[in-house]
Order: C-alpha cells, then structure tokens, then sequence
C-alpha cells in the first residue's frame, strides 16, 4: 500500500463534510482492537502542535480502551463505507470484531502502533497528549438538553497529530 504524506489541514473541508454527514472512524488498541464511528471531532493547534480533538462517551466500548492508551487513529473515507460507518456507530465492539463484521482491513501505522483502515481515503495517527472529561455545569443548557439526554457525556481526547498521509 502506498501512502502520501499531507498536511494536516490540507483536507479539512473533506474531513468536516465526513464528520458531519457520515461521520469517520476512530480507532483504538488496547487488549483489544476496535473503531468506532464518531461525527464529532476538530483539528486545530495548540500548544504548538496540530491537535485532534475526538470526543468520546463514557458509555462506548471505545472509552475503556482509550482510557488504557496513550495513541489513536482517524481514518476518513472520502466517498462510499457508509454502510461500514453505520454498523460501526451502531454496533458494540464488546459483542463483535468489527474489522471482521464489516470487511475493514487494518494496516500498520507509520507512527503510532495502533493501525489505520486500508479502505479509508486520509489518515490521522494521534499521540494523546491531554484529555478532559465535560463538566456539565460549564456546558450551554440547550447543548444540555438536545445532545446528552441521558447525561452520557463526552470525555475529549486531545491527540497530536504526528502523521497525516493520504491513500495512493
């Protein structure tokens, strides 16, 4: 498989089009292998560095292996997986290896040890460098009510970006 690398915000228009129509995979190592769909992220800079912002809810499978961890990956799939990113949004890596589920094949990172999706377009492999859990008596009570019902909050996982390489 051949990668090129890219700037980190090279592709931002594509990375937020994605995020908030489809949504992109997150991917974390831990005991276990696993990615899930997330529609909400950001990059920016900070502290000097380009920085991803995921955020991800206490309730996910997710979150007990990136609590575990020191490193993800965002792999964004520019056209098509939107079947694949569906079942990973709503399917549980506690019950299936989705990778196996769904046909998403993972390949080595340049970096970081945990993998990128081969079938995914742009690559993002992150080092955690802070993370924050949300105080809800600092959050607009509108986002409140309509974004955390079931008071299931994000924690936000700072991860600077150390490779960003596009598919070839």
């Amino acid at each position: 498989m051949m990668f090129k690398d890219v700037h980190y915000a090279q592709y931002m228009t594509e990375v937020n089009q994605r995020l908030s129509s489809n949504g992109i995979f997150l991917t974390v190592k831990g005991e276990k292998l696993n990615t899930m769909t997330i529609g909400w992220g950001f990059i920016g800079y900070m502290w000097r560095k380009p920085i991803f912002i995921v955020p991800v809810r206490k309730s996910r499978f997710t979150y007990g292996l990136i609590e575990k961890s020191d490193e993800f990956t965002v792999s964004i799939p520019f056209d098509g997986l939107k079947k694949e990113l569906a079942l990973c949004g709503s399917k549980s890596g506690r019950d299936i290896d989705k990778f196996k589920a769904f046909g998403l094949t993972p390949v080595d990172g340049k970096i970081v040890n945990t993998p990128v999706i081969n079938e995914c377009d742009l690559h993002y492999e992150c080092k955690i460098v802070f993370k924050q859990e949300m105080d809800p008596v600092n959050l607009d009570t509108a986002y409140d009510k309509s974004c955390y019902a079931n008071k299931d909050y994000h924690t936000l996982y700072f991860g600077e970006i150390v490779a960003c390489y596009l598919k070839e």
